[in-house]
């Protein structure tokens, strides 16, 4: 039997990331040939990823990064909070964004991103030992500047797309802004048609037996007032509730934005 020194074992852990008994398992098998235990452990990683698919991935961090003209956010779950936390696993998924960068997209990279970064991931679930997946992945390059923000440690990712005049400290409270307030839409006119009908019928409804001008005047301030909920330019700006973003940044266009929840449903 060739006898694996704890160098060797030592040596492949850094490598590959694998913890100490698999290093040794893989090495007695190969022999102590490092490129086939490097084999082994890749080969044991896809079935013990394969064996955990099915389980439930409630947890997981959002990752962001920007590079230039170029951005990338990314979120990948796992299993538990533990794992969420842990410095091996946050390493991993910034380095997935980092990697995002080169993508050729400009918009939804999720099938781009998990189609590369298919090996890393069953490695790392080989090494960690919970079920991972990379959930979503955005990839934007702009012609005007983009902002992220991390809230809770990661739990929460935003991410901007602005092309005019807003300085560094606007884009980080617009990005702040949308963190805690959830807008839907950018400006009223991003709002469906069918999205507004049903306000309409919902605020009508409100003022039944009324007259029909009184009705169309009501109706009219109502979805006024509900622009000023789900539209990022016309919500009560973070700083000063007696404000908004199109009033704080009257030169600035809000191209794009991004707010990913680790709890949400997915649409």
């Amino acid at each position: 039997m060739t006898e694996i020194s704890a160098s060797i074992v030592k040596e492949l852990r850094e490598k590959t990331g694998a913890g100490m008994m698999d290093c040794k398992k893989a090495l007695v098998e190969a022999g102590g040939d490092m490129e086939k235990a490097i084999e082994n452990l890749r080969k044991s990683g896809i079935a013990k990823a394969e064996k955990k698919a099915s389980r439930a991935t409630k947890e997981g961090r959002v990752a962001a990064i920007v590079s230039g003209n170029k951005a990338a956010m990314v979120e990948v779950l796992c299993e538990t909070d533990f794992v969420a936390v842990n410095e091996k696993f946050n390493s991993f998924i910034n380095t997935i964004a980092q990697n995002s960068l080169n993508i050729a997209v400009n918009g939804d990279a999720t099938a781009a991103v998990q189609d590369a970064e298919k090996a890393a991931l069953t490695s790392m679930i080989a090494t960690i030992g919970e079920n991972m997946q990379i959930r979503r992945a955005l990839k934007w390059e702009t012609q005007g500047k983009i902002s992220y923000y991390l809230h809770m440690g990661g739990r929460i990712g935003v991410m901007v797309d602005v092309e005019g005049e807003a300085s560094d400290e606007v884009l980080a409270d617009l990005c702040k802004h949308i963190a805690a307030f959830r807008p839907t839409y950018i400006v009223p006119e991003n709002v469906p048609a069918e999205a507004i009908a049903k306000e309409k019928e919902i605020a009508a409804a409100q003022v039944v037996g009324k007259p029909a001008e009184i009705v169309d005047k009501i109706v009219s301030g109502k979805i006024s007032k509900w622009y000023g909920e789900v539209c990022v330019t016309k919500q009560p700006w973070i700083r000063d509730d007696k404000t908004s973003f199109d009033k704080v940044a009257p030169k600035a266009t809000i191209k794009r934005f991004a707010r990913w929840e680790i709890t949400e449903e997915q649409e």
